[in-house]
């Protein structure tokens, strides 16, 4: 097993990501550093064919995240729709050697699912193991990326995703309206807001 730490980024204190890779790391051994960490919260793993990311997502990374749940959840509670969040859910697939824990990641409907419906990532520093990639692997049917200031929508078409102007699990939602409340100082008023607008368009 080796093991390769990502160079120090410079700027501003906390604003990029820690991350450690490490290479030719067997699935057994992957399910062992899983049971060590525990469910405990701050350090994400990600597998993908005997790669994997631990990552330790900085604090601008974790409110950006958080943000985006937080409208969609207010979406859904606008529109009367049933939504469940799972947070970091870790979803795991031995026979597509593949495994990952989302930043956010939801299931639309009653049931009690294997995975999820949609999931939220957010790419706050460059490089790292592909998440679409992964997620493709693991069947999750939809995955909005937010990277370069733009939040995209990918849909699983076969075994990859294909960028789509609209969530095909939630059709009527207007993801560019949804993304343009992400630059409020604070997420009570970005959430408000949206809110307001979703209620004076009839939503």
């Amino acid at each position: 097993m080796a093991m390769r730490r990502e160079p120090a980024q410079s700027g501003e204190p906390c604003a990029e990501d820690h991350r450690v890779f490490l290479h030719h790391v067997a699935w057994d051994d992957y399910e062992r550093m899983l049971a060590i960490r525990g469910e405990g919260a701050g350090l994400r793993v990600t597998y993908l064919q005997g790669e994997i990311e631990l990552m330790s997502p900085s604090r601008q990374h974790e409110r950006l995240a958080t943000l985006i749940g937080r409208l969609l959840e207010a979406y859904a509670e606008e529109q009367g729709l049933d939504l469940d969040g799972y947070g970091n859910w870790t979803v795991t697939s031995q026979e597509a050697r593949r495994g990952a824990e989302p930043d956010r990641c939801y299931v639309l409907g009653r049931r009690d699912p294997e995975r999820p419906d949609l999931v939220i990532e957010v790419a706050w520093t460059h490089g790292g193991i592909g998440k679409l990639a992964v997620w493709s692997g693991l069947a999750v049917p939809e995955v909005w990326l937010w990277r370069e200031g733009r939040l995209e929508v990918h849909v699983l078409e076969g075994s990859s995703y294909v960028q789509s102007e609209r969530s095909r699990l939630l059709p009527e939602l207007d993801v560019g309206l949804l993304a343009s409340f992400l630059d409020r100082p604070s997420q009570t008023q970005a959430v408000r807001e949206y809110r307001e607008t979703l209620r004076s368009q009839g939503a």
